[in-house]
């Protein structure tokens, strides 16, 4: 590891990012270095403008993509080299206004039914019955369950924080029948790994990108025609929760949103909001 890399590391440590988000901005620094074949700290402002325009015009990265290049960079020249340049002042993802995809329920079930292997499908399942990210839910420890109050705790969320989530009855009883397979006493989802150990003896989850091959696999099986992702389970679980008279507050801390204005884009998506806001417009506009 050459020195500038452990400083930056350590400048993101010390900020208290998450050791993904320390992955995916030492990666973009990595990256602008191999372009220019070069140490960064090497890198004038004029060579960056280039590469932001490279990425933007000719790489055409997606939004999100050039957010964590933009983000990633910019840690590092201001933080670990203490250069405050004014290209960072002017460079800016496009905007962007998506709304997600959503799956009805009977989609959600149908896709879920063409989960083959227990483990995933099990996990998938408790994903979307308790509105998880995907690392929440292969990261869950036996700890996490409130069997008494049905709740779920999720530790270390999306900015560190912490909360507790609805656990509905029939995926209590699923995790415990998944649960006695593997009598693991610290994950539910635990690995095999490369050597296919005992997994009441794994230390590790099961890995993320096994989990989004099998939802894939799911989708393409039930021959449903959304560009869902295993995050996809997340979104219509909070709009068929808004569906059936939820409160948005609830929803919002349930999902773990700092602000409202982040929960509210699911009233969008509700078929029943669209349809009664249809039947109030005729009735409004009746008498025309």
């Amino acid at each position: 590891m050459t020195e500038l890399r452990k400083r930056m590391i350590e400048c993101l440590q010390l900020r208290g990012l998450s050791e993904r988000t320390q992955e995916a901005y030492t990666r973009a620094v990595r990256q602008l270095a191999a372009h220019y074949h070069k140490s960064p700290d090497q890198i004038s402002e004029a060579e960056l403008r280039q590469y932001f325009l490279y990425l933007k015009n000719v790489k055409h990265y997606s939004r999100n993509t050039m957010t964590v290049a933009i983000c990633g960079i910019r840690f590092f020249y201001e933080q670990t080299l203490n250069r405050n340049w004014a290209i960072f002042g002017i460079v800016r993802p496009a905007p962007e206004k998506k709304l997600p995809v959503i799956l009805s329920r009977e989609e959600v079930r149908q896709l879920l039914s063409h989960i083959r292997l227990p483990r995933y499908r099990v996990c998938l399942t408790t994903i979307y019955a308790c509105g998880l990210r995907l690392q929440e839910g292969t990261h869950l420890q036996v700890a996490d369950i409130d069997s008494a109050r049905q709740m779920i705790h999720v530790r270390h969320g999306k900015g560190a924080k912490d909360r507790y989530v609805p656990l509905p009855e029939r995926t209590l009883q699923l995790l415990r029948q998944y649960w006695v397979t593997h009598r693991n006493p610290l994950l539910l989802f635990p690995a095999e790994g490369r050597d296919h150990v005992d997994l009441a003896q794994a230390t590790e989850p099961m890995s993320r990108s096994s989990v989004q091959d099998a939802f894939h696999a799911a989708l393409k099986e039930s021959r449903l025609n959304k560009r869902a992702s295993v995050h996809t389970l997340r979104h219509s679980w909070a709009t068929h929760l808004l569906e059936a008279g939820v409160n948005l507050r609830l929803i919002q801390e349930w999902l773990g949103h700092s602000s409202p204005a982040t929960t509210s884009v699911y009233t969008h998506l509700t078929v029943k909001a669209e349809q009664l806001g249809a039947v109030t417009i005729n009735q409004l506009m009746s008498d025309l």
